[in-house]
């Protein structure tokens, strides 16, 4: 193993870096480093929340699916260790956000179907008190976000640290979270570069080994959930007009990891048979990255709802 490494940085030190590998492996790297964090934001919007309403639950599982279809193709393939690893690690995360989200969907069920409980037992009881308040049963969504309403009363009601607006403080913590990512991405590849962990990998036809077709496979259909997961939260947000619960730095975090993997792919090489072996990888990066794109309208155009929650509170 060590003379594996000796040789490994031997080769790196008497390798003239390219400024097009180097960007490769920048871009690469900060990809990488978005995917790792990608998760991180969703899971705090649920646990500050309490509430997992906002995202939905069929996106997250056809995202796991093709998590497990990449990893299976990787074991299948014989890729590196590393990639095998993060293949793994990505499953482990999809994991607890799906168990997050159960656990809170079902909590608020629970909580929700005893209140509905105690709300029929006090209007038999009590039919006047009842009639008194029954100027809001028949707004539409008046039970819908009656949960998400009260939410955002408790959070309006908790003192603040500035007294500012909270949309240009949500960006500028966007903006330097992405800053962050993308400053550990590069700092991690120039670190691996200088210990010999990470060598320009060959363009050249020959000097690669061919994909077994079984793994191409998996990884066609990895591809396939990757771009059709988000279908499913397109269609919630726009048939509820509303991106509460979602973690906008999650969505971008998604942008910025299949903008660089494209361009560590292109900035590696431009040959015909290299870019039509990553061509459905490609396709499937810029699909994503459309669907992400149509969710930022959303986010523009719904914001959390709060303004059509107050009509229907």
């Amino acid at each position: 193993m060590h003379a594996m490494l000796t040789s490994a940085m031997e080769a790196a030190a008497n390798h003239h870096l390219t400024t097009r590998e180097a960007l490769s492996g920048i871009w690469g790297s900060i990809s990488l480093c978005a995917w790792i964090f990608l998760l991180v934001p969703q899971l705090i919007e649920n646990y500050k929340s309490g509430s997992a309403d906002g995202i939905s639950l069929i996106f997250l599982v056809i995202w796991f699916v093709g998590d497990v279809t990449n990893l299976a193709g990787a074991l299948w393939a014989g890729l590196v260790p590393t990639v095998i690893a993060l293949a793994m690690y990505f499953c482990v995360a999809d994991l607890i956000l799906i168990a997050q989200c159960v656990y809170y969907n079902t909590i608020n069920a629970r909580r929700n179907a005893r209140k509905t409980s105690t709300q029929s037992t006090n209007s038999v009881e009590a039919p006047l008190l009842g009639r008194r308040d029954s100027s809001n049963v028949g707004l539409p969504g008046s039970h819908r976000r009656d949960s998400q309403a009260s939410r955002r009363r408790r959070a309006s009601s908790l003192p603040t640290i500035l007294d500012v607006d909270e949309e240009p403080s949500e960006w500028m913590q966007n903006a330097l979270s992405i800053f962050g990512v993308m400053a550990v991405g590069a700092a991690g590849w120039a670190i691996a570069w200088k210990s010999g962990v990470w060598i320009p990998q060959p363009t050249d036809e020959s000097d690669m080994e061919p994909i077994a077709l079984g793994a191409e496979i998996l990884g066609y259909a990895s591809a396939i959930c990757y771009l059709g997961a988000r279908i499913p939260q397109i269609i919630k947000n726009q048939r509820e007009r509303s991106c509460e619960g979602l973690s906008l730095l999650f969505f971008i975090l998604s942008l910025l990891g299949n903008a660089t993997y494209g361009a560590g792919i292109l900035f590696h090489s431009t040959e015909k048979e290299y870019f039509l072996t990553n061509l459905p990888w490609l396709i499937g990066s810029l699909g994503t990255m459309v669907e992400d794109a149509i969710i930022f309208v959303q986010f523009r155009a719904f914001g959390n709802g709060e303004a059509s929650s107050a009509l229907e509170a």
